[in-house]
């Protein structure tokens, strides 16, 4: 729960930019912000409008995007350094969510208002309740897959703009784009093509030979001239059009249908996740490169401020951007006001530069969106997944597969990755690993079918790496019981707990039951070096009285010694188990360490 009572003494934790606005009295630093904050504004004013035509708006509403939402999010997340405004995934989940609708123009817009409120109110809720850990359960694998499959749909969803070509929406993505290029065959418009191949060339050359220079903003400004000088809209293509001049007031959509927005709470909740993820692994980077104290509660909470501040401003959905934030910072942003300086260039242009934009090709736009998602499409990252943990590879492959498959319902690529990630996970430690230890030459315990030695016929030393809990508590009892049904003659049963960091009800009612079944056996259940945690938890159950102190050691050598005591020497020699010759409890405690250093 935020800890409200703390603000009174920390006014610095509800209003974060307390702690750096200071530091904007020094000249340099308040140099370095003006400078870093107008470079991401010549990116941003192009592409924000780029990415509100990917969410289905009409551009200008990626200004009204830009203008606050960056502000109030540097001013009350933690990282100084995270550009906050459209970006591609977010733009296009927001159109998956409201397209299928079939709404009016103006309710297409008024909904998309609502999301972003209703998105920053989430992501609100979660940063003042401290439950930013609830972001983990999406795990990396299916951020990859998802991110990879998100970049080819944005991508492939720009060709109809970048061949002038208009085509009905098919149910699925992959329909809209097989009538893309059926009609791409016969009816592209070859002067919107080579404005938007015009545009891609000089980004993508300016990239590589001049990757200093805002290259977006360029190829907007020379495609827009010629856009101008040639009469490009007279010629059938199609341009930005009339952006109304002036800043936005305050307001919420009027008209809105409960049953529509019951719908979107769903997409409401991912791309608030979604939305949040994005933004706090760039701020994590960042915060490592400049060594500053990031908060990611804090984070959320500015994100869903910026988010409920662009709904209600005429904006939609933000998030932190990747490619912005590295302007940002590569251009010099040392606080939180190079956001603030970014917001007002924006505010300048929706109020001073409009009517420069009316000329601005939409090809163009379509050619930003596509240049700049391009860098998204990874396969190493999957590969590496793979190489990790098959499993993780499995998740990234199925959430990259079935994003492409179903969109542009997105939700159900990110929702089945979840539940496979967690369910994965969950068969992994059903199955933990268990091994039957025995001793090797060089002196430790070591996995004797690993190590292919020799087993004791009386005490059988058994070591459980994993939680001792429901999901696995019936793997672990059969595993004792098959070892006890294959010794005949065996007389103690050893655990070594050391690996069993947690246990619950149902673990330590097994091991209940299980003491029960050995001893009418007339096998004896020890317990070696378990955890305090573990070992708090079997006293205050009464386990530790019911079975007795005695058969609970701090080393498994007392444990052995136990067993031995009562076999007598003869079974000792014999025994694999036993060390060559007798060690005192400084020694034990040496080859201890050395077989926990073995088992790593």
């Amino acid at each position: 729960m935020y800890d409200f009572k703390a603000l009174l003494t920390n006014p610095g934790r509800l209003l974060p930019f307390l702690s750096w606005i200071g530091k904007c009295k020094d000249p340099s630093t308040l140099t370095a912000d003006i400078i870093a904050g107008i470079t991401v504004a010549l990116v941003l004013v192009p592409q924000s409008m780029a990415y509100a035509s990917l969410a289905g708006l009409p551009p200008y509403y990626g200004l009204y995007a830009s203008f606050l939402p960056g502000i109030v999010a540097a001013l009350f997340g933690s990282s100084r350094q995270l550009a906050t405004g459209p970006v591609a995934v977010v733009s296009l989940m927001t159109a998956a969510a409201l397209e299928p609708l079939a709404l009016t123009p103006d309710m297409y817009v008024a909904y998309a208002i609502a999301l972003a409120l209703m998105v920053g109110i989430f992501q609100l809720m979660l940063g003042l309740l401290r439950l930013g850990v609830l972001v983990d359960f999406l795990s990396h694998p299916v951020v990859i897959g998802f991110t990879n499959a998100a970049a080819i749909i944005i991508a492939t969803s720009q060709l109809s703009k970048i061949f002038g070509v208009v085509v009905e929406k098919g149910e699925h993505h992959y329909d809209t784009i097989w009538r893309v290029v059926v009609a791409a065959t016969s009816e592209t418009h070859m002067l919107t093509l080579a404005m938007g191949l015009l545009a891609i060339a000089i980004m993508a050359l300016m990239k590589k030979f001049t990757p200093k220079l805002p290259n977006v903003l360029i190829a907007v400004v020379i495609t827009t001239l010629l856009s101008y000088f040639m009469g490009y809209e007279s010629q059938g293509g199609k341009v930005v059009g009339v952006v109304p001049a002036g800043v936005t007031m305050p307001g919420v959509p009027a008209g809105l249908s409960w049953d529509i927005l019951v719908q979107l709470i769903t997409t409401a909740v991912i791309i608030s996740i979604i939305g949040f993820m994005e933004a706090i692994s760039i701020a994590k980077a960042m915060a490592a490169r400049t060594r500053q104290r990031l908060d990611p509660n804090q984070e959320l909470i500015g994100q869903g401020l910026s988010n409920m501040v662009s709904g209600l401003f005429q904006g939609y959905a933000v998030s932190g951007s990747f490619s912005r934030s590295a302007v940002n910072i590569n251009a010099g942003a040392i606080t939180g006001f190079s956001a603030v300086v970014t917001g007002l260039a924006v505010g300048a242009t929706l109020l001073f530069l409009t009517p420069l934009l009316y000329h601005l090709p939409q090809a163009t736009l379509a050619a930003v969106i596509m240049m700049a998602v391009i860098n998204l499409v990874k396969i190493e990252p999957i590969i590496y997944a793979w190489r990790v943990q098959p499993h993780d590879g499995i998740v990234a492959i199925v959430t990259f597969g079935l994003t492409l498959i179903v969109a542009p319902h997105l939700e159900t690529g990110i929702v089945t990755g979840v539940l496979l990630s967690l369910g994965l996970f969950l068969f992994r430690t059903m199955r933990p690993r268990i091994s039957v230890l025995s001793r090797d030459p060089d002196g430790t315990l070591r996995d004797a079918q690993v190590r292919q030695l020799a087993t004791c016929d009386n005490i059988s030393l058994i070591r459980f790496d994993g939680p001792l809990f429901f999901a696995n508590t019936g793997y672990f009892n059969d595993t004792i019981l098959d070892r006890v049904a294959s010794k005949p003659d065996l007389k103690f049963v050893i655990i070594d707990a050391e690996g069993i960091n947690e246990i619950d009800a149902t673990g330590e009612e097994m091991l209940h039951e299980l003491d029960k079944r050995l001893q009418a056996a007339g096998i004896e259940l020890l317990v070696a070096r378990a955890k305090k945690q573990i070992m708090d938890i079997l006293r205050r159950t009464g386990f530790v009285e019911t079975m007795g102190k005695e058969r609970f050691f701090r080393l498994r050598t007392h444990a052995f010694d136990y067993a031995w005591e009562k076999l007598g020497d003869n079974h000792a020699d014999t025994c694999p188990l036993k060390v060559p010759q007798p060690l005192s409890d400084e020694e034990a405690i040496e080859l201890q360490e050395a077989e926990a250093e073995a088992a790593k």
